[in-house]
């Protein structure tokens, strides 16, 4: 019995009086039937791809078969010959099965002609149904509408072209628009970049200056001077003698130190007097990556600290390892700089000034140092300060006064890798401190010609604020509790400039002020 509900064969259709049949309705009869006889749940809540309004299947010439017609049975689908869906449940094309690949008809083809079966216009996809095989079945394929494919066309940023309009490539040079890394403009000042090279200038200059001194050492014309000047260095001890006989105030007030504080820009305030009668210890936090604000204030005249502090003469102290650094240590000799060692503080404090006893000294200590620097994140400040109190015992031996200082946006010019992400490598900092006596920390910033990827400080700004003096009576052997006592007021009055200057200097802060250790 034939599937259609209409009869083939000749003598069934002269038997119910009905015309011949063409070949080419015979062959165009099962894709018909078939398509109306899909399941109904395929295509729920949309009308038949191949149907009309009253359910009868569409020719390609718009014909449609008689209203009365029967709705035949569905013939069963084999497991090899399982149809594609319309469409998935998100009205997107579905992939077919891995047996929906199959052509079964690539080799047994009778070279039927391809029909079509054009959906209603709230139809989404055509329905093809092309080659016919040996035993009767039919293969299907899915063609998107328009619709679905100016949606692909958005997706992509692309636009139809019309008849006759031009079609354009890409667009070059759109990638490095889009970068994340920002270029420096080609008309920047000569003031800013002049600003950026002493900055680089002093950032590099470790590293210049000893590379500068390993290329003489290759030049054997240059060893008669090489060889003495490196004995000299070894066994020198003008970082820690207190004179400062190496100290150039012409070049400490240099121009180029000017080029350098305006740079981020850099500030110096003052919130008491300091009496010329006295001697004194600045302790400045935090300590930062390289603690360019102390530089700038205390190293440089830069930000007029002999205008703010007159009568006092200043030195800010360092390492005493760089003090064996070959020219480098001539480049912080002539800025006024001493090794940060014990011998050299009471040197300092109790030689020179008007009276040759120290009155009017006053050095600048870096107090939480290299642990300090690795804790040192913008937005952050938090002090290793707990169990410093080395600076205290030389205040009380020598009888100088406390000084606190706080540098509002130390932590801001540079980022670092968070301890807390990356625990190991925190733990082989901590070893390399211990061991070699400083650390490495892993920062980052921005570059001489971007703004985002270099090791080049950020330009922001930078408030160096002096605090109230802490009157300290001078001891041969410190007392415990005294040591203590004048501990707890030093810590007590950072506290109280940090909450009197936060919200001025500090107002894109990520946290309060913290003690670490």
């Amino acid at each position: 019995m034939s599937l259609n509900p209409e009869p083939a064969a000749p003598k069934e259709r002269e038997a119910q009086h009905l015309a011949p049949k063409s070949y080419a309705e015979a062959t165009e009869a099962p894709a018909d039937s078939q398509i109306n006889h899909r399941p109904a749940k395929e295509n729920s809540g949309a009308p038949e791809a191949a149907t009309t309004t009253n359910g009868l299947a569409e020719r390609p010439n718009g014909a449609s078969q008689s209203t009365k017609r029967a709705k035949p049975t569905p013939a069963p689908i084999e497991p090899e010959k399982e149809q594609y869906e319309g469409s998935g449940q998100d009205d997107s094309p579905k992939s077919p099965t891995r047996k929906g690949h199959k052509r079964h008809s690539s080799l047994k083809s009778n070279g039927s002609v391809s029909t079509s079966s054009r959906p209603s216009s709230r139809s989404q996809h055509y329905i093809y149904h092309e080659h016919k095989n040996g035993n009767g079945g039919l293969l299907a394929s899915i063609e998107p509408s328009e619709d679905y494919n100016r949606q692909l066309r958005v997706a992509k940023k692309e636009k139809p072209a019309k008849k006759g309009e031009l079609v354009h490539g890409r667009k070059a040079g759109a990638g490095w628009t889009a970068s994340k890394i920002r270029y420096a403009p080609l008309n920047v000042p000569l003031q800013r970049r002049l600003q950026t090279l002493v900055v680089l200038m002093h950032t590099l200059s470790v590293a210049g200056l000893l590379a500068i001194f390993f290329l003489a050492c290759g030049v054997p014309l240059l060893w008669p001077i090489v060889l003495p000047y490196s004995l000299y260095v070894l066994f020198s001890h003008a970082g820690t003698d207190g004179k400062l006989s190496h100290r150039s105030e012409r070049w400490r007030r240099s121009s180029i130190w000017s080029l350098f504080a305006s740079y981020y820009p850099a500030r110096l305030h003052r919130s008491a007097e300091l009496p010329p009668t006295r001697k004194y210890i600045f302790g400045y936090h935090p300590h930062g990556i390289i603690s360019h604000g102390a530089w700038a204030a205390f190293a440089t005249e830069a930000l007029g600290f002999s205008q703010l502090f007159p009568g006092i003469t200043n030195t800010l102290l360092t390492l005493d390892a760089n003090f064996r650094i070959p020219l480098y240590r001539e480049y912080a000799l002539r800025m006024g700089l001493a090794s940060v060692s014990r011998e050299s503080c009471e040197a300092l404090l109790t030689h020179g000034g008007p009276n040759g006893e120290g009155m009017g000294r006053a050095i600048t200590i870096v107090v939480g140092g290299a642990r300090e620097s690795l804790d040192a994140r913008p937005g952050t400040f938090r002090l290793v300060l707990k169990r410093r109190k080395g600076f205290v015992k030389i205040a009380i031996r020598t009888g100088a006064d406390l000084v606190p200082v706080l540098g509002f946006g130390e932590n801001d010019i540079y980022d670092q890798v968070d301890a807390k992400t990356h625990p190991w490598v925190h733990k082989f900092q901590l070893l390399v401190k211990k061991i070699m006596g400083f650390t490495v920390p892993l920062f980052h910033a921005r570059g001489i010609f971007n703004y985002d990827v270099g090791m080049m400080p950020y330009r922001r700004p930078l408030n160096v604020v002096v605090g109230h003096p802490i009157k300290v009576m001078q001891q041969e052997q410190p007392d415990r509790e005294y040591v203590e006592s004048l501990h707890a007021q030093y810590v007590e009055e950072l506290e109280r400039m940090w909450n009197e200057w936060r919200d001025t200097f500090a107002p894109a802060r990520t946290e309060e002020l913290k003690m670490v250790e």
